[in-house]
């Protein structure tokens, strides 16, 4: 009798420290968003990134694999703006997970919680890969990181309301860190301001957008249609008559436009990292952009 009565003591005080130690599971879309979660969330969460900086986030398979773990996820947060539209739904359908269900707070979606540029005002297919909600590629604003990271903080609270508190204080400590290096940042880039430059697709714009760069031209004639040789041929007499200082590029982005542009005009290209290359690395969003703008230094000189 005593044997069971102190294993089942022992049995007791086992199941509520696995319970504590229980970690939230987030599924990323995308490695800056697992990032993120990784700053905010700290030990309290178990965070999965869909995609690597070596993929193109609209381009991505429904795998069994991701729809194993979209079915175990506590949180779901994903760039949205129809940049995962050929894919996730998908997952989502077949995961059958009601927590990160649209209307849930396991549900977030980035481009929902900032203003979007380029909002179409009519759509049309001739008019290539267009997003009707706006441009997706949000996070390449740091100010926007800001943002989302104030709702993920929100939400993880409201998912494990044991732990709020140390989310807070987490996203406390990001908050200040981030407001000062983006102090740094702005002043870092000073010189960029009206630099012209030729970027291959139009995932730049929020980049642009907060530096005071003026995109001069797109090496693609169409959002998501690869340059040709006629669109490249008037690239280069326009180049001719109003020359631009860079022509900038991710790296998954084929890398031949650009290349040849600059050999037929002698614009360098800048191969400016995306996303975050290891988003479990502690301080990788600051590093990509701390990358960017070292990458984008040489037009100061």
């Amino acid at each position: 009798m005593n044997f069971w009565k102190y294993g089942l003591t022992f049995l007791g005080l086992l199941f509520p420290l696995q319970a504590s130690a229980a970690t939230v599971s987030v599924f990323a879309c995308e490695p800056e968003w697992a990032a993120l979660a990784r700053e905010i969330g700290g030990d309290q969460v178990t965070v999965f990134s869909a995609t690597t900086s070596k993929q193109d986030p609209h381009y991505v398979q429904a795998r069994p694999s991701l729809i194993a773990k979209a079915r175990r996820a506590d949180l779901l947060i994903c760039t949205g703006a129809e940049l995962e539209s050929g894919w996730l739904p998908m997952v989502q359908r077949k995961a059958r997970n009601n927590r990160i269900a649209p209307g849930k707070p396991g549900h977030l979606m980035a481009a929902e919680q900032v203003p979007l540029l380029e909002i179409p005002q009519q759509l049309d297919r001739a008019m290539g890969d267009v997003h009707a909600s706006g441009n997706p590629h949000m996070h390449l604003d740091p100010n926007n990181i800001l943002i989302v990271g104030g709702v993920l903080a929100d939400r993880l609270s409201a998912i494990d309301a044991n732990n709020a508190a140390k989310y807070q204080t987490r996203h406390s400590e990001f908050e200040q860190r981030w407001r000062q290096v983006l102090e740094h940042w702005n002043q870092q880039a000073t010189g960029l301001a009206g630099k012209k430059i030729v970027v291959h697709h139009k995932e730049w714009v929020y980049l642009l957008n907060w530096l005071n760069l003026e995109r001069a031209a797109t090496l693609e004639p169409k959002p998501g249609v690869p340059p040709n040789a006629g669109h490249l041929a008037a690239l280069k007499n326009q180049m001719e008559q109003s020359r631009a200082d860079a022509i900038i590029r991710s790296p998954i982005n084929d890398d031949r436009p650009g290349q040849w542009l600059s050999s037929e005009t002698g614009i360098p290209v800048l191969i400016l990292p995306y996303t975050v290359d290891d988003p479990e690395a502690p301080g990788s969003l600051q590093q990509l952009f701390d990358g960017i703008l070292s990458e984008l230094e040489v037009l100061t000189r």
